[in-house]
């Protein structure tokens, strides 16, 4: 996309042009934690539209050359589940941990390239976009993972028995939506990614996030140590949050979800009170950061058409969004691991394939991480 396409000042055309092509690789390490903020990208990219004026041709031009998107559809090919003719959108995002750049100096480990997702969610926006479902899957999820082919056209086998996010680590972002499809048999409409050291930016680019914790916490793996009460995290300290899992609860990754999800609430209710629509300044800094931060599907690979969709988000408030866990039980043979309840699990694809609330009755009496609570919305 150029200036010159634009249709108006600062309105661009429909062909925008997307970044390079991103594919996870490397080996298979030792998996860490991680959180996407999806809906810090979204109130950002919406955010873009209200620039308007003559320089906003150059900006959009800019913002889109940061871009990074992958082919799904092309990878995956016709064998899927069909797409939902009910006005309802499937979003599986996702937070990747790569292990280059200025992600070496936050998760550790060599500058090689190689990348996992440690956090996985599906949002379902009901018809309307007033009103979203989260499911959250546990990394540690022993699952039977399909063959899938990668967007550069590599094959791989089936494994059963392994966890959930090896699908990202074996095959990049195609192989975690093909097993994502697997599990639920739900399309997957669109993909988003957000990397290790994009999200700190963010939240500095924010001035941070308010929360408040019930209880201290004290966390030397995540390096996160904070009392009980209301704190504003600066971008270390909500990457620590978000990561940290033995300071609170029973130490497990489904604690850390809990966690996780109090915050994204949090972080939906800071954006729409920094004047992030009202301070180009503020507005530009995020959308810089957003734009080089995030990983998209092809069909929202250019900045107006990430925009326009993130702005039929702009509805969604945090009372509107339940927040769920997939349902799982812990592994008798492994703490460390957790098993599918299948049963539970299908009464909340079934829900969201109709476009329907989830049922209180799908995540009763699963494991739940016991943190629940420990941090709120100030």
């Amino acid at each position: 996309m150029s200036a010159e396409s634009t249709p108006g000042p600062g309105i661009p055309g429909d062909t925008g042009t997307n970044g390079p092509r991103h594919r996870a690789k490397g080996r298979r390490r030792k998996p860490r934690k991680r959180h996407k903020g999806l809906m810090v990208t979204a109130w950002t990219a919406a955010g873009i539209v209200v620039l308007g004026g003559a320089g906003a041709g150059y900006v959009y031009f800019k913002l889109n050359g940061n871009l990074k998107s992958v082919d799904i559809d092309q990878a995956l090919g016709t064998d899927r589940p069909k797409k939902a003719d009910n006005g309802s959108e499937n979003i599986l995002v996702l937070g990747s941990d790569t292990r280059a750049g200025g992600n070496k100096k936050l998760g550790g480990g060599t500058d090689d390239g190689s990348a996992r997702s440690d956090t996985a969610m599906i949002v379902h926006v009901y018809k309307g976009h007033k009103k979203a479902s989260v499911v959250s899957i546990p990394r540690d999820t022993l699952i039977d993972r399909p063959a899938c082919t990668d967007t550069k056209g590599k094959e791989y086998p089936a494994a059963n028995g392994v966890m959930f996010n090896s699908a990202y680590s074996t095959g990049g972002a195609a192989c975690a939506v093909k097993t994502v499809e697997s599990i639920t048999d739900l399309r997957m409409d669109h993909y988003l990614e957000v990397d290790f050291a994009g999200f700190q930016k963010l939240i500095d680019d924010l001035g941070g996030v308010e929360v408040t914790t019930t209880k201290s916490i004290d966390d030397p793996d995540s390096h996160l140590k904070l009392k009980a009460g209301t704190h504003r995290l600066d971008g270390e300290q909500a990457l620590g949050l978000v990561r940290t899992r033995h300071g609170v609860g029973d130490g497990s990754d489904l604690g850390r979800i809990q966690l996780q999800q109090a915050f994204i609430k949090a972080l939906v209710n800071q954006v729409k009170d920094v004047g992030v629509f009202t301070n180009p300044k503020k507005l530009l800094d995020l959308a810089e950061t957003a734009t080089k931060t995030v990983t998209t599907d092809s069909d929202l690979g250019s900045v107006n058409k990430l925009a326009s969709f993130a702005g039929g988000l702009q509805g969604i408030t945090p009372s509107n969004m339940h927040m769920v866990t997939m349902p799982v039980a812990y592994d008798p043979a492994d703490p460390n691991r957790v098993l599918l309840q299948k049963k539970k699990a299908d009464e909340i694809w079934k829900a969201l394939e109709n476009d329907k609330p989830i049922p209180k009755s799908a995540t009763k009496g699963t494991a739940t991480g016991e943190a629940k609570g420990v941090v709120s919305s100030s």
